[in-house]
């Protein structure tokens, strides 16, 4: 889909940490356009989001009137995109009011449960609207993912450690499920028991995951978002680590989304999915 109009972008969760550095991405890639800003923080109402964002004016004010803005991208020349970075609460209605209004999502916030995401996939095909839902926008987290995989075919024994700042609200982060999910996939059942574990306090092997897949959650200020995926074998351990040092290394992937998302026709799970 090619044309010499820019891409229209509505931010929903714009005065956040993540939101603001997809203000930023949208305003310096020149084939899009910023349209809304929006967020439910009430002290930034009527705040300009390019001045939040610490890119500058962009007379964009800061509103909390989603369908009011998404209708708004409805009628733009352009298909438009809403890009969700918000609350685990929050998203599925968001997601679900976007594609209802025929505006694209790309969806950053995890927290939905698999129902949830069914549901969004089988109102996006009835709708013939396309929908991103990526757990993780990091090239390196791709890389990471998919030489687990490639491991999980010499190792039987995997755990997963993610470890996020404290203001996360959902525990495993969408990145780890993501990532037990697709070593799942290769169809093995992972960690045969050698003894009859007991916890002697509840939670202290992690949360069960799928085919016996182990997930660790630490959460710290100080941390941004990093994951582990630790393979054991008799004599040797196997590990792969990411780390994020800044929110700006997930932007590639968010206008890489942004611009792959439009021509599609339903729910796509996965930046690896559009690479």
């Amino acid at each position: 889909m090619t044309s010499s109009n820019p891409i229209p972008v509505v931010v929903n969760g714009a005065a956040g940490k993540m939101g603001r550095e997809v203000v930023k991405a949208v305003a310096q890639a020149p084939d899009m356009t910023l349209i809304g800003a929006i967020d439910r923080d009430p002290q930034h109402f009527g705040q300009d989001a390019g001045e939040l964002a610490g890119c500058g004016v962009l007379e964009v004010p800061i509103t909390n009137e989603l369908e009011s803005m998404l209708a708004f991208a409805g009628q733009q020349k352009e298909l438009g995109v809403m890009v969700d970075f918000t609350h685990p609460k929050s998203v599925y209605d968001n997601v679900r009011s976007a594609i209802a209004y025929g505006i694209r999502p790309v969806v950053g916030t995890t927290g939905m449960s698999p129902e949830q995401i069914q549901d969004l996939a089988e109102f996006a095909d009835k709708a013939s609207t396309g929908c991103l839902i990526v757990p993780n926008f990091s090239i390196g987290m791709v890389l990471l993912q998919q030489a687990a995989v490639a491991a999980s075919k010499y190792f039987d024994c995997v755990e997963i450690i993610e470890l996020h700042h404290n203001q996360k609200a959902d525990a495993p982060s969408g990145t780890a499920i993501q990532t037990a999910q697709m070593l799942a996939e290769m169809g093995k059942t992972y960690n045969p028991p050698q003894v009859e574990e007991t916890e002697k306090l509840a939670g202290a092997r992690g949360a069960s995951a799928d085919d016996g897949i182990r997930i660790h959650s630490i959460r710290l200020p100080g941390l941004i978002a990093h994951q582990e995926v630790i393979f054991g074998a008799l004599g040797q351990v196997y590990t792969l680590r990411h780390d994020t040092t800044d929110r700006s290394c997930y932007m590639p992937g968010v206008l890489l989304a942004i611009r792959q998302v439009r021509p599609l026709k339903s729910l796509v799970y996965g930046l690896e999915k559009i690479l």
